[in-house]
């Protein structure tokens, strides 16, 4: 007999999957940091950081124009793709843990959709705002408008699925369903209404990319990802007591109902953030927490950490490949990450065809 605890880190035929978890975690940290450096050399200027690294250890003044290109282009662009693809991975990971799925996406909790009609809203009724509002706001209108919409679906999401103090998870799966469709619909009909402009606007937003990023657009995002990015591995442990079903977890002293509250806000919070400054950027959610599943295994205390690193590793990776395949212009990064995505997301399906019984 094998006593089972949420904490314990199994040994399948003399694999250590801890052991294994950690030379992961070491590569990815590798990674990350040379994906970090090839994406400020890579870009239309000729600006390079060794160049820039080399003349400020010999106390040369840098120029003008690199200066501006490196810590204020291509710095907080590598910044916003790290922490987005951060955020991303680890709601993605969360959401399987919580749903017991690895198709599971922090799309059902009805954060991408909210997240989306907010948005959509803000470009296309924005002209309705009173002149000092819209004054206040400026460049920030699509993001606070996307970010509120985004914790408003999920809001709404929690509240259908709450019953007595206790959280359905099937119902919150059919709710955001219903919730996503309600938004597309509402986000259509915004569509409908939009100029030319406002649908070119739509567009671009929809396909996802990290051009706009500035410092001054990093310290809105930045705190609520790093709030959850810092609150996810907290959730690891109640996590792996899910794994063994709500009963289970409840009889070892995992406390179900607030684990399921704050993992939801956890992703909202996430998500809603990561959407509101990047647009619609797909199947990092998905493809990276099931990859590093078959790499490591389902231990949540490994699981999450890695899912930031390598959904920040990937996430930088499609931002240099959508900078470099059509240069000097720029593709939209949510067509590479779908366009790795989705051949990986059916392959997920195929394998998993007989567990699901769709």
């Amino acid at each position: 007999m094998v006593a089972i605890s949420p904490d314990s880190a199994p040994t399948v035929q003399g694999w250590d999957r801890g052991a294994q978890a950690r030379r992961v975690t070491l590569l990815l940290v590798v990674a990350l940091g040379g994906m970090s450096v090839f994406s400020l050399t890579v870009g239309a200027a000729g600006t390079s950081p060794w160049a820039v690294l080399a003349d400020m250890i010999a106390g040369r003044e840098v120029s003008l124009a690199d200066r501006v290109v490196l810590f204020e282009i291509r710095l907080p662009r590598l910044v916003l793709g790290a922490l987005v693809g951060a955020a991303l991975a680890v709601s993605g990971a969360v959401m399987q843990g919580l749903f017991r799925n690895p198709l599971a996406d922090p799309g059902l909790v009805g954060v991408s959709a909210g997240a989306g009609l907010g948005a959509i809203a803000a470009i296309v009724l924005g002209g309705l705002l009173p002149a000092g509002l819209a004054a206040a706001l400026g460049y920030y209108a699509v993001p606070v408008a996307a970010f509120l919409g985004g914790w408003a679906a999920t809001l709404v999401l929690y509240g259908i699925a709450t019953r007595r103090g206790r959280t359905s998870v099937a119902t919150m799966l059919l709710g955001g369903i219903a919730l996503g469709a309600l938004a597309g619909a509402l986000s259509g009909i915004l569509v409908y209404m939009a100029d030319d402009a406002q649908l070119r606007d739509l567009t671009f937003w929809g396909l996802g990319s990290l051009a706009g990023a500035t410092w001054a657009k990093l310290a809105a995002a930045v705190p609520l990802m790093v709030l959850a990015l810092v609150a996810a591995p907290m959730l690891a442990r109640g996590l792996n007591g899910l794994a063994l079903g709500e009963a289970a977890a409840f009889h070892i002293g995992i406390p179900v109902q607030r684990l399921k509250a704050v993992a939801i806000l956890t992703v909202a919070g996430a998500t809603g953030a990561a959407v509101a400054v990047s647009g619609g950027i797909g199947f990092v959610g998905i493809v990276v927490p099931h990859l590093l599943r078959l790499a490591t295994g389902p231990d949540h205390r490994y699981l999450l950490v890695n899912s930031a690193l390598l959904g920040a590793a990937l996430l930088i990776l499609a931002d240099v490949i959508s900078r470099i395949v059509i240069a000097p212009a720029e593709l939209p990064i949510g067509i590479v990450t779908a366009v790795l995505g989705g051949p990986f997301f059916l392959w997920i399906l195929l394998r998993k065809r007989g567990v699901l019984d769709l």
